[in-house]
């Protein structure tokens, strides 16, 4: 790690804005382009050249000039050697990623999300130079997809196989993430929620990857049992989707079925459920198996125990009780074990040999704040504000 011989990424520090362009890589101004969600023509005008000059720049067709590397660096929030060639990076298609929420977000939303989670295996490939992560123990992966015929299609049967598989049996998982990425799934927190042009983007999952990737909302999801909820969905997708096309409802219908036999087996709840509305034992179990009793409620209706209005009266009843306060949702930071931790222990575990959040961003060519973001690190130093 700490040989003589000097590194792509070393190399290029320092160069001149002259140099970078001799050396400019197309797809480096796109992906910095969507993570900062800024269109062609938002970029063209911060830098004062055309919205088509943009896309010839991005498409390779021309290169360039010397004096616009440091404006697009500016604009960009990227330091000048991210548009140097040389170094690993994939292409994700926003088609090839599922999003719980897409009919709610725009294009230009979702672009940055898959450009995020292209940085994201970026970074990744850069701590597994230097720390071993778990091993992919999904079932049937083989890096991009899950071979046909692993799992059962129908969703039900697909999640009794992988709690099988996991050997979970028919018990409660008490620690939903954590169980994911002890199984070699990358799971992180989006770092971009609180944006107000991106914090529509809910949850989404690709298997695109040589690892599968599940990208969670810390703030629409800051309910435990929603956010557990979405991350057993996303869990689904993978098992589930691999090689068909996102976007379909039918397909987010199936991760919902998924989700809900993942976390409260059918052939359990059947037995446990009340056959009429008791709040009381509703509520145990709703702390035991970590799913809302509204979730419970649908569950008993599912499987047939309450009527339709019967639940309709808990539905009422449970949105009575929330605005009474006597039902409160609980933050997802209050559940250490909830919350993605994986990448941020390996680079805890790389830093205690010597490895430094400056020489992992040198790798990447970012700066070291953006590094800490994609982990999860909070800057949380006051900000000085001239006036």
């Amino acid at each position: 790690m700490n040989g003589s011989d000097e590194s792509p990424a070393a190399a290029a520090e320092g160069l001149s804005a002259r140099e970078v362009a001799q050396a400019f890589d197309p797809d480096r101004l796109r992906q910095a382009r969507q993570l900062a969600l800024k269109t062609k023509h938002d970029l063209a005008i911060e830098v004062g050249v055309s919205p088509a000059a943009i896309g010839q720049y991005e498409s390779g067709v021309t290169v360039p000039r010397a004096d616009l590397i440091a404006r697009f660096a500016e604009a960009l929030d990227v330091p000048r050697e991210f548009f140097v060639t040389g170094r690993p990076q994939a292409k994700l298609e926003s088609g090839d990623a599922f999003f719980r929420s897409l009919r709610s977000t725009t294009a230009k939303q979702r672009a940055k999300a898959t450009a995020f989670t292209e940085q994201l295996w970026e970074l990744v490939y850069a701590i597994e130079k230097h720390v071993r992560l778990p091993r992919v123990s999904l079932p049937g992966f083989v890096g991009g997809e899950i071979e046909p015929g692993t799992f059962p299609s129908e969703p039900e049967a697909a999640a009794r196989a992988l709690r099988q598989m996991w050997q979970l049996g028919l018990k409660p998982v008490g620690h939903l993430v954590r169980t994911i990425e002890s199984h070699g799934i990358v799971t992180i927190f989006a770092p971009f929620a609180k944006d107000d042009e991106v914090r529509r983007i809910d949850a989404f999952s690709t298997l695109a990857f040589s690892r599968p990737v599940i990208v969670l909302s810390p703030d629409r999801a800051d309910d435990i049992f929603r956010h557990r909820f979405t991350a057993a969905h996303e869990l689904g997708h993978l098992v589930l989707h691999g090689g068909q096309s996102a976007g379909d409802v039918a397909l987010e219908r199936e991760a919902d079925r998924f989700a809900a036999e993942f976390l409260t087996p059918k052939s359990v709840m059947a037995n446990v459920l009340p056959r009429r509305l008791d709040f009381g034992l509703l509520g145990r179990l709703s702390e035991e198996w970590g799913v809302s009793i509204k979730s419970l409620v649908y569950r008993s209706r599912e499987i047939g125990l309450l009527s339709d209005a019967t639940a309709r009266r808990a539905y009422i009843r449970i949105e009575l009780l929330k605005k009474q306060g006597a039902l409160a949702d609980r933050p997802v930071v209050q559940f250490p074990t909830e919350l993605p931790e994986l990448l941020s222990r390996a680079v805890s575990l790389a830093e205690s040999q010597g490895l430094s959040i400056a020489s992992l961003a040198r790798d990447l060519r970012w700066k070291p704040a953006h590094v800490r973001k994609l982990l999860g690190e909070v800057d949380n130093r006051p900000t000085l504000r001239l006036v």
